[in-house]
């Protein structure tokens, strides 16, 4: 693997390097997204701690070349769709933006599933207008909510998607026999499960995601920092490959299938250009293999 140099920091279009996925056979977006969750305060609720970094942040992922960004209603609530907007909008044309909808949010860290027809419907309405779009690219069910009849919830979305708000639909923390039972309903293009090269409990998802040439979207890519720390063995691998523990663990993201689009996030500017940088490093089998078993030491 090649070691990183600051100087590439600066380059346009680096997301590129980790190539493309083409979502539902017609929305073409860089492997390399960005996840806002974390444009948001403490506990995913209310403003980040610095609302001027957060839209530094957006813009200057779409100058390293990213043009898929992952969000929902729930980041803020509502907050995370407005810096979108407030840093992007009007958006390039080639920018791709998936939202999701299914949760309610009643305080800080508490997450209360709701997939009621009128929810959702009302969740999509919301989140075009603070995103400013006529037509959301990716909608995808936060969570199915097992209060209510699944034919409930995605008969809901595909409504929507009659009525040409939503273009694709995918769903999040799904198993194969969800996503095939979903598929009976409407056409599913994408998966986001949790996954990373420690947590690896989707791999059935995100082979059955491979088969059927559907985005997999693995959020917690990073695990929150804890594939980073001072006793991590990722950071000992890591340390050998002149890779930063974030950019060897994007990098075997990108490298374990072609239908992967990490989505890493954060709220500083540094930090993007550091996890974007991953697109450059390549991987042979031998150090996937290294770095798997080392994240399971």
């Amino acid at each position: 693997m090649e070691g990183t140099k600051p100087a590439m920091y600066q380059g346009q279009g680096l997301a590129a390097q980790a190539g493309e996925f083409l979502i539902g056979n017609d929305l073409r977006v860089t492997r390399m997204g960005f996840g806002t969750m974390r444009l948001t305060g403490k506990g995913i609720w209310g403003e980040p701690a610095d609302r001027v970094e957060a839209v530094r942040v957006l813009r200057r992922a779409v100058e390293l070349g990213i043009n898929f960004i992952d969000t929902a209603d729930s980041y803020g609530p509502g907050v995370s769709e407005e810096i979108i907007a407030e840093a992007l909008h009007p958006y390039p044309p080639n920018l791709v933006i998936a939202t999701k909808g299914g949760f309610e949010r009643p305080g800080p860290d508490r997450w209360v599933e709701n997939g009621t027809p009128q929810h959702l419907r009302s969740s999509c309405e919301g989140s075009l207008r603070r995103l400013r779009l006529d037509r959301i690219d990716l909608y995808q069910l936060h969570r199915i909510d097992p209060k209510v009849p699944v034919e409930e919830q995605l008969g809901a979305l595909k409504y929507l998607q009659a009525e040409g708000k939503i273009k694709h639909i995918g769903l999040s923390e799904v198993t194969v026999r969800q996503i095939q039972q979903a598929q009976t309903i409407v056409p599913i293009v994408s998966a986001q499960n949790r996954y990373s090269v420690a947590d690896r409990g989707s791999e059935d998802v995100l082979d059955y995601c491979e088969k059927e040439n559907m985005a997999f979207i693995p959020w917690f890519p990073l695990g929150a920092g804890q594939l980073s720390g001072g006793d991590s063995p990722i950071r000992r691998v890591a340390g050998q490959w002149k890779g930063t523990p974030s950019q060897v663990a994007l990098a075997w993201l990108l490298a374990r299938s072609p239908v992967i689009l990490p989505i890493p996030g954060t709220s500083s500017v540094e930090h993007l250009e550091e996890n974007v940088a991953a697109a450059d490093l390549k991987f042979d089998k031998n150090k996937m293999q290294e770095l798997a078993d080392a994240a399971h030491e």
